[in-house]
């Protein structure tokens, strides 16, 4: 090896090599302390590298300052951004991610929607019009916008987080933009009186031993369908007339009222020695009960876009509301809302029933003042 030799800077050297095509070459080197270690590090050649004395002591200087890393550190992220595909950070992610309520659903989107066109790809790959080509194919497909977002969220969660634990380098936003569908989360499902005598009489005639009384349980109090799918016997307390909601969304445990009707349809429901009130066949928890809960919708002849669950939450609550019997910050607590604005789409039926409510006054005094002309 070369003898090191001293520059002007201090903790500069350098050491005299040959060229590929002949002649010397100067190569640079670093040397300081850190953490009680003495560093010596290679900054770059004179000529292939263009380094020079001062540029080696102001890298030199951001690196015992932790602004800069060392090459080798920047040689691995380079070949680790390399060789890292889309598929690979799934991998990862998915692994990272099973305590995630929505990580089936997450499953069930990568491998029918993203996988195939991206999973070989690198995320240095990508480019806007991959985003937008796959925003548009989704949406031609006839999915909801809302569904297509949470697709391509997916897609920049994923490298997102390979972006966070360095197995990718950061996106040039310039370069890659994700561009989400307009999303209208305001949707609020109503059924007429007939429409909802017609589901209650296809419901009566249903078979299931599970979809019906579901179905009932979410017209009697509002819970959402994987609150449905994680009750347990021992969630319904009888004494004190309250359902426990375990793990809800977006919240930490919460009660409900147990009124009478469900009180009633929980006292004849069938208990098939599982632990849960709504079991899948093998007695563990529910993961989705679509087929039966449509087959009752269709008996009944409800619109097409109807939500078979969903829907009749919303049910629920706009019969909650129109009533003019329960305030907002009620019909809030009683629908687990965390962020009231989502209860306030019902408000407008709540003011409906004041104003119904105001006429039977203003009818009193009209049939009053007949009377009094009357005499």
């Amino acid at each position: 090896m070369t003898i090191r030799q001293k520059t002007k800077y201090p903790g500069v050297y350098y050491r005299n090599v040959r060229r590929a095509g002949g002649g010397l070459e100067r190569v640079y080197y670093i040397v300081f302390k850190k953490g009680g270690k003495t560093i010596e590090e290679k900054t770059g050649r004179q000529f292939q590298d263009d380094m020079t004395p001062a540029k080696a002591a102001r890298i030199r200087s951001e690196r015992m300052e932790g602004r800069r890393k060392s090459r080798k550190e920047i040689k691995q992220e380079a070949e680790i951004s390399q060789a890292q595909t889309i598929t690979a950070l799934w991998d990862v992610f998915y692994e990272s991610k099973q305590n995630n309520k929505s990580i089936r659903d997450d499953y069930y989107r990568w491998r029918k929607h993203l996988e195939s066109p991206f999973g070989k790809k690198r995320p240095s790959d990508l480019v806007t019009l991959d985003i937008d080509r796959l925003r548009r194919r989704l949406l031609k497909k006839g999915l909801a916008p809302a569904t297509v977002k949470q697709i391509l969220v997916l897609l920049k969660r994923i490298i997102n987080y390979g972006v966070k634990r360095g197995f990718c380098s950061a996106i040039d936003p310039s370069r890659l933009h994700f561009e989400m569908p307009l999303v209208n989360n305001l949707k609020t499902e109503d059924l007429t009186p007939n429409q909802l005598k017609a589901l209650l009489k296809a419901i009566d005639e249903d078979d299931h031993p599970q979809a019906g009384p579901m179905m009932k349980m979410v017209l009697f109090t509002g819970m959402r369908r994987g609150e449905l799918h994680r009750l347990k016997w021992d969630h319904v307390d009888y004494g004190n007339g309250f359902i426990l909601l375990e793990d809800p969304k977006g919240s930490v445990d919460q009660k409900i009222p147990l009124n009478d009707a469900a009180r009633e349809l929980l006292n004849n429901h069938i208990h098939l020695g599982s632990s849960y009130v709504f079991p899948s066949r093998n007695g563990q928890q529910r993961v989705t009960i679509a087929k039966p809960v449509k087959k009752i919708k269709e008996r009944a002849g409800l619109p097409k876009d109807f939500r078979p669950l969903h829907g009749l939450r919303h049910v629920y609550a706009s019969m909650m509301a129109s009533s003019g019997k329960v305030d907002i910050y009620t019909l809030q607590r009683l629908l687990t809302h965390k962020d009231p604005k989502m209860t306030m789409r019902y408000a407008h039926l709540r003011d409906d029933a004041l104003k119904r409510a105001s006429d039977v006054a203003s009818d009193i005094i009209g049939e009053l003042a007949k009377a009094a002309d009357g005499k």
